[in-house]
């Protein structure tokens, strides 16, 4: 193989449309669950959202659970219901989306960074006690690519230093340690129903807690502060008043995202299985790559298989990352970056002063790392067609 064969060289590329990355798999069944949505007359916040509630809380053991339009919504709630306040820190990853950091900040505490594992992406548990000072209120890891954290020492920490943990569980729908799921662990559970997530309800997220105390306040914060339940106000039980409690957020989930969810989460453990076996068939394929593959879930763990990063062994290709993802995407095949870590950009760079040197095991993620399609909706055909286009690309461009 040489690099004239490749697309971005003028070859042909491996297939002939563009695979887009992170498309969901959307049946029949699902779109009659939103038209018969649409039918009903009920599109906002109502009966559907309230079962999906209850279903999702079923479904991770959890006691209670909060429909929410965003995991980020839920993240930037989940903060203000454990008090979080200005003049607090909250220690989270700096491998993450921005979202994570964000919340942090809109709750008007400061982010403080925690280095990540090289290989698997997860915070660190040593890192976090690094961190750790008197201004410390929470701590937020991050359950990336739906491998489940170290929480055993996460929450050890967290006991001993009396700190609320909030999970990010944006990538970890189905993710278990030690039977239990993510989200569990913590105090919050922090969930993502984004379009290019396990579970899709175009945008939507979910709280999850052990404290009806907290699901209430949840709730309330989550539609604009007005009283528990204010949504049945024009239900069919006759119209209820309602109260300002607080001044809440317009972050309530509409009944026609949760008829999505509904039907999306019948079928969660069935796509969990699809995606593990184009995830082993990665592994095979890429194993003699100049790459390094995602390494075996702990034990007592399970991986979602929300994302497959691959980390790029730089020592043994030619060019770049941004190189690789430019010839994939010439090869006709979606890729995703997960993801420049936080210290790069140059908002938290400035702001909170810091340096690529704070942060080696992320910097080296943030160098390396590429997504590959991984969904449900992948046929054998596109999974060969991501494969050959890898292995296509790597080949040509080893040294």
């Amino acid at each position: 193989m040489t690099c004239s064969n490749l697309a971005i060289h003028g070859g042909a590329p491996v297939r002939p449309a563009f695979l887009v990355y992170g498309s969901p798999l959307l049946a029949e069944d699902e779109i009659a669950e939103v038209v018969a949505t649409l039918r009903s007359g009920w599109i906002g916040s109502g009966p559907r959202v309230a079962r999906f509630q209850v279903d999702f809380a079923r479904y991770l053991g959890a006691p209670h659970a909060v429909a929410l339009n965003s995991c980020t919504a839920a993240l930037h709630l989940a903060l203000l219901a454990c008090g979080v306040k200005p003049g607090d820190e909250v220690i989270t990853t700096a491998m993450t989306f921005c979202a994570t950091a964000n919340a942090i900040i809109h709750s008007g505490a400061t982010p403080v960074f925690a280095d990540c594992d090289r290989w698997n992406g997860n915070i660190l548990p040593e890192e976090i006690r690094k961190k750790i000072t008197p201004r410390t209120r929470a701590l937020l890891p991050v359950h990336f690519a739906g491998r489940p954290c170290d929480m055993r020492s996460i929450m050890d920490i967290a006991r001993e230093h009396k700190l609320t943990v909030i999970e990010d569980c944006a990538h970890a729908i189905e993710t278990t340690l030690d039977g239990r799921h993510a989200g569990t662990f913590g105090d919050f559970g922090c969930f993502s129903f984004y379009v290019t997530k396990n579970l899709v309800t175009g945008e939507g997220g979910m709280v999850v807690t052990r404290r009806e105390e907290d699901a209430d306040h949840l709730k309330i914060l989550g539609l604009h502060g007005m009283s528990r339940d204010a949504w049945k106000r024009f239900s069919d039980e006759g119209y209820k008043h309602y109260r300002v409690m607080m001044p809440g957020f317009k972050y309530n989930m509409m009944d026609l995202q949760a008829a999505l969810g509904l039907k999306q989460l019948e079928k969660v453990e069935k796509y969990w299985l699809q995606r593990q076996a184009i995830w082993e068939r990665y592994n095979q394929a890429f194993a003699a790559l100049p790459c390094f593959t995602p390494p075996p879930t702990v034990p007592g763990g399970r991986h979602a298989y929300h994302l497959y990063t691959l980390l790029l062994d730089l020592d043994r290709l030619r060019v770049s990352r941004d190189e690789v993802l430019a010839a994939l995407t010439k090869e006709n095949i979606g890729v995703g970056v997960h993801y420049l870590a936080l210290h790069t950009h140059p908002f938290y760079a400035e702001t909170y002063g810091l340096k690529p040197e704070d942060f080696p095991n992320a910097q080296f993620i943030s160098d390396r790392t590429l997504s590959l399609p991984l969904s449900a909706k992948l046929s054998e055909q596109d999974v060969t067609d991501v494969v050959s286009a890898v292995q296509r690309v790597l080949e040509a461009y080893a040294r």
